[in-house]
This record gives structure tokens, sequence and C-alpha cells, in this order.
């Protein structure tokens, strides 16, 4: 070997073989889809008859969750959903009520001339929730005071006006209140959330006055700017409003039924039976 000759070794390496990707990625996910599709079976297997039937419903027409769509979420009529006394749960007619009922409030809107200046701005929406009236207001006509939760004397008229209609219904009802973004001054101990709830609370005690059962409101909300009805412009006075939801039968029951868990949801059809027996 002649001086300065350099000598090169070369080893093989027996290293872990080459990287395998995001594959695994892939098979993980599918698999906790799958555990997760198999856990939400297990659920609505142990549901009543009833829930079974309005997430079948939505499954057959999702479109009924949106609320511009007034469609049924019940399966088609050859396959009614049923309680445990063998009640058809039919939606689409208790849906068709609730406009009966929307369009007779209407009707007796148009023969006040107490409400003329506020008629505009009273809409009806019919939602797989239920029946959504809103009292909303506008720049220069309110349905409250500025700021204050003391009810114009045409407002009474109204809210007495619907509550005598809902009143003969045997829907629970929602009250909520709504906002605009206008802040009070800053450190103030009353503000948007405060006023929300105050205005839907004293629209409850006026309705309850006027035709609506004791105990028939199950709840009043106050959610200050967070709904907004303009969401484009947070300031605008239509997002100041008053919603007041007549609960369709199978949004409460579903509503119940999430909230008991899959045992209590499963006994309530078998104790409505035994207190009819």
């Amino acid at each position: 070997m002649e001086r300065g000759q350099v000598i090169i070794i070369r080893k093989k390496s027996s290293g872990h073989s080459a990287h395998h990707g995001g594959a695994w990625k892939v098979a993980y996910a599918d698999f906790v889809t799958a555990m997760m599709a198999f856990f939400l079976v297990m659920w609505l297997v142990n549901q009543s008859p009833s829930v079974k039937s309005a997430v079948a419903g939505y499954f057959r027409d999702p479109g009924v969750f949106d609320n511009e769509h007034s469609t049924s979420m019940m399966p088609s009529a050859g396959t009614p959903g049923a309680d445990a006394n063998g009640t058809a749960t039919n939606l689409a007619a208790e849906q068709r009520a609730l406009g009966e009922a929307a369009a007779h409030i209407k009707s007796e809107l148009l023969k006040s001339s107490t409400v003329a200046g506020l008629r505009d701005q009273i809409e009806f929406k019919l939602t797989a929730e239920g029946l959504r009236i809103e009292l909303i207001d506008r720049a220069g006509s309110s349905f409250f005071d500025s700021g204050s939760t003391v009810l114009r004397g045409e407002s009474v008229s109204v809210l007495r006006v619907i509550a005598e209609e809902i009143g003969q219904l045997e829907n629970d009802v929602l009250i909520e209140g709504h906002t605009d973004s206008v802040k009070y001054a800053p450190g103030a101990a009353y503000g948007n959330w405060e006023l929300s709830a105050d205005r839907a609370n004293a629209a409850r005690r006026v309705m309850e006055s006027a035709g609506v059962r004791p105990g028939q409101v199950r709840a009043v909300r106050g959610f200050a700017d967070t709904q907004l009805h303009v969401d484009t412009d947070p300031m605008d006075p239509r997002n100041r409003r008053v919603s007041i939801v007549v609960r369709s039968h199978a949004s409460t029951t579903l509503d119940q039924a999430v909230r008991s868990g899959p045992d209590t949801a499963a006994a309530a059809p078998n104790a409505t039976a035994k207190k009819h027996n």
C-alpha cells in the first residue's frame, strides 16, 4: 500500500425499514369512526319508538332541520312511528296544527287596529323545533321602551293575541330575549344579558295573564347578542327581539330523551302505558 492512500470501508446498516408514511392515520381514523357509529347504534337501540322515528325521519329528509323548510321529520305515511300505547306519532299533522295556529294569530292581528303599527314586525316560521314567532324591533319602532323592559301598550296587545291562541295548544313554550351589540356604559352593573332575559320574562308575565296555561312556559332565556337576526350588522335594531317558540311534541320528547339518558328514555313509554291502564 502506498503511503497516503485513503482506505474507504463500507458498512451495511441493519436499521429499520423505510418510513411507512401516513397510512396508519387513515386506518386509525376509520377505526375511530366505526367505534363512534357502533356506540351511536347502541344508544339508539335503547331509545323509545318515537325517538327512533324522529331520527329515522331526519335521515329520510335532512332538510327538515333547515329553518327555511317546514317539512315533517316523520317517516312516510306507510311507516309511522308509534309509542308504547300504539298511538301514531304524526309530526306532519302537528305541524299543520301549528301552521293553522299561526294563521289564526295573523288573522286576529289583522282585525286589531291597536297593533297596526307592529304587524310588519312579527314573523312566523315553522321549523323542526316547532312554531317560532319573532317580535322584531326596527329603527323607530320597538316593542319596549328604549333600553327598558317596559312593554309598550300595543306590544301588550300583540302578546295577548298570541297567548290566547297558543294557550289552547298542548305544546310547551319557550320565550327568548335577544339584543343588538350596542353596549352599556363601561363598568355598568346591568348589560345586554340582563336586558334580554328581563324582556323575555316581561313577555312571559303578560302571556301568562292572557291565556297561556300555568306550566306551559318551560323556559325563559336571555341570549344577549349571541344569536343575531342580522349577522352582517350586529348593531342593526332588528337584532333586538323576543322569540316565542311553541315546541313540537317530537322536539320535546327528543330533548327529554337525550337529557335523561337511554335507560330513562326506554322506560318512559312503559311508564305512560301503566298510567293509562
